[in-house]
């Protein structure tokens, strides 16, 4: 049966925009070099520590990083479900934008091959890229966005039941140590689709147990449309994050399963979604009920075009852009004898806000680029 529709279609929350342009500067600045740069300013001491965390923890841990692409992939679950209401309200139904779904995640999944391709200089078949996971987790998310909530949240926790059984059970020679990296079922799934495994330890598979993070971004995203007060809302999103805080660092801290990113532990899809889970409380508490929103549109204009902004850096950015930046910030700076630790900061910080000045004259054409 389709979903019941109500009469007035949702309005958008701006917290949530506020939290997905943050995501995504957040991103760009990686792809303009900012934090290699600052790393390579500071090597020692508290500032470096703190730059430290702007990069994915080696294996075993989590650093504010590896925060981000959770936070990605579940505030895109909490986008699905706002755009599914929204077509629910306009009488599409759920048959017919399942069409629309699949067709984004087709193309989703080619964009992500195709940065592997960029990246490589060549044609590479690679799968372990943020798009082809989003691909997969928003259709697992869509075909059960109906389901009753209880029932959405028992089957997200049978993914991580899944993964932990692979990872544990399937106890192939060279690929039976569950969390070593390169020998464990991760590598091994990679070995059999693409011929090949990550060197860093990232696994395709991940698309399994962060389905999760997808899932509970559509749970996320029915909790800020109903009609439970905002009190509520921040109740309760603290609540499950403080739950999903406590189960996964149980799970690490009791040597059940550790809290890796790279593979996407059962540990550590619980801690990063309980970190994003709060954040996302604080946000909807500061912007949509302290109204303290006078900067939000900084932050708006990038949320809005997520999917350009992101193939932009990734590609045009990193080949092209950053380094014709570097031409004239860095020629400008030659003169003064500025230290190289010094330019390079400049350099990305030029980059990041002409990126950025292209997302605020795209909002101000409203132009919006959509899969």
């Amino acid at each position: 049966m389709e979903q019941t529709q109500t009469t007035s279609s949702p309005a958008r929350v701006l917290s949530l925009d506020v939290m997905r342009g943050l995501i995504m500067i957040l991103l760009a600045a990686e792809a303009c070099g900012l934090y290699e740069a600052l790393a390579h300013a500071a090597p020692g001491g508290l500032a470096h520590a703190v730059v430290g965390q702007f990069f994915h923890h080696e294996w075993h841990g989590l650093y504010a990083w590896d925060l981000v692409q959770p936070g990605f992939m579940l505030i895109a679950g909490t986008s699905l479900y706002i755009s599914w209401t929204r077509k629910t309200h306009q009488g599409i139904s759920w048959s017919a934008n399942f069409k629309a779904v699949a067709w984004r995640s087709l193309k989703l999944f080619a964009c992500g091959v195709a940065l592997h391709c960029v990246y490589s200089g060549r044609l590479v078949w690679e799968l372990w890229n943020v798009l082809t996971q989003l691909a997969a987790t928003t259709l697992i998310a869509y075909l059960i966005i109906r389901w009753p909530a209880m029932w959405q949240f028992v089957f997200s926790l049978g993914l991580l039941v899944l993964t932990e059984c692979l990872y544990r059970w399937v106890a192939v020679p060279g690929y039976d140590r569950p969390f070593v990296k390169g020998e464990n079922f991760g590598a091994y799934f990679d070995h059999l689709i693409m011929g090949k495994h990550n060197a860093g330890g990232w696994a395709a598979i991940n698309f399994i147990p962060t389905a999760a993070h997808t899932i509970w971004g559509v749970l996320a995203g029915k909790l800020l449309m109903s009609n439970a007060s905002h009190a509520a809302q921040i109740r309760k999103l603290v609540a499950v994050g403080v739950a999903g805080l406590a189960a996964g660092y149980l799970l690490d801290w009791t040597s059940v399963t550790p809290v890796i990113k790279r593979i996407s532990t059962s540990s550590f899809v619980l801690v990063s979604a309980g970190y994003i889970l709060l954040f996302m409380a604080f946000l909807r508490w500061l912007v949509d009920v302290q109204r303290y929103d006078r900067y939000a549109w900084v932050f708006v204009v990038v949320g809005m075009n997520p999917i350009f902004i992101y193939l932009f850096f990734e590609t045009v950015g990193k080949q092209w852009f950053n380094g014709t930046v570097g031409i004239f910030v860095g020629g400008a700076l030659a003169p003064l004898a500025v230290p190289a630790s010094v330019v390079a900061i400049a350099v990305a910080l030029a980059a990041l806000f002409l990126e950025w000045l292209l997302c605020y004259w795209l909002y101000q054409k409203r132009i919006f680029f959509k899969l």
